[in-house]
């Protein structure tokens, strides 16, 4: 079953991620304002090196399925908001991800890059590896494809593989202890529509809760940790929710 916490953690993560620029002191389109907006200026940049290895990651099953496609979409969306070009710098993102998700050839040059580019601080690289692990989880489970990617990006990174182990662990029990499904009342009841409402209505205001929740990386800032707890289990609800209605209309 898909699992939404990475919408929350997402905006938090590219927040911390953007924080940590020397540079750049907060996220936001006053820090951005000067920015030149290219092709390769956004790839060779960390967030460009590290949606490269999201792409990897996310394609590392097979495919990349529509939660996964929706969930980044409201991470390049968030993320160009701020740019003096969004729809220029969105567009580079996406092209980013396209360009590498079918690639495992540069997968260890990409992650030995980012390493170097961030200088081997050990903070960021657990924001980036915790992020990576919580995409392999998306969907449930980690698959053999993603888990030899994700040991790659590790070692790579020189990620200490205590660490690493211990994150993956923490996202197995979460995944094991979900709470059990509402019933089919309740999870029309949470979105605010009727077993009347065609899907594309539903889908609708399943999206506008989503946004509601989802602490992009501007309103992530300052929030704290009970902050993004609440708004993961929060999404965690609404995508239940989604997911059991959509099934019922098969």
């Amino acid at each position: 079953m898909l699992n939404l916490i990475i919408l929350v953690v997402l905006g938090y993560i590219f927040y911390t991620v953007f924080k940590s620029y020397g540079q750049y002191e907060s996220y936001s389109k006053k820090a951005f304002k000067d920015f030149s907006v290219s092709h390769a200026s956004l790839k060779n940049s960390e967030l460009g090196l590290f949606v490269a290895l999201v792409a990897k990651v996310a394609k590392a099953d097979g495919k990349v399925d529509a939660f996964e496609a929706q969930l980044i979409g409201i991470m390049f969306d968030d993320i160009s908001a701020v740019f003096p070009e969004p729809e220029k710098t969105k567009q580079i993102l996406k092209d980013i991800f396209n360009e590498e998700k079918d690639r495992t050839d540069n997968i260890e040059h990409i992650a030995h890059t980012l390493a170097n580019t961030i200088k081997r601080n050990k903070a960021q690289q657990q924001q980036f590896m915790g992020f990576l692990i919580q995409l392999a989880f998306i969907d449930g489970e980690v698959s053999s494809g993603e888990e030899e990617i994700l040991s790659l990006i590790a070692e790579a990174l020189e990620f200490d593989p205590n660490a690493y182990h211990a994150i993956f662990d923490q996202f197995e029990k979460m995944m094991q202890n979900r709470q059990p499904k509402a019933n089919i009342e309740d999870a029309y009841r949470l979105l605010g529509v009727s077993a009347n409402d065609d899907m594309k209505t539903i889908k609708k205001a399943y999206k506008k809760l989503i946004r509601q929740y989802h602490p992009d990386i501007i309103a992530s800032q300052g929030k704290s940790e009970s902050y993004m707890k609440e708004a993961t289990e929060k999404t965690q609800e609404i995508n239940q929710a989604y997911e059991m209605i959509e099934e019922a209309r098969k």
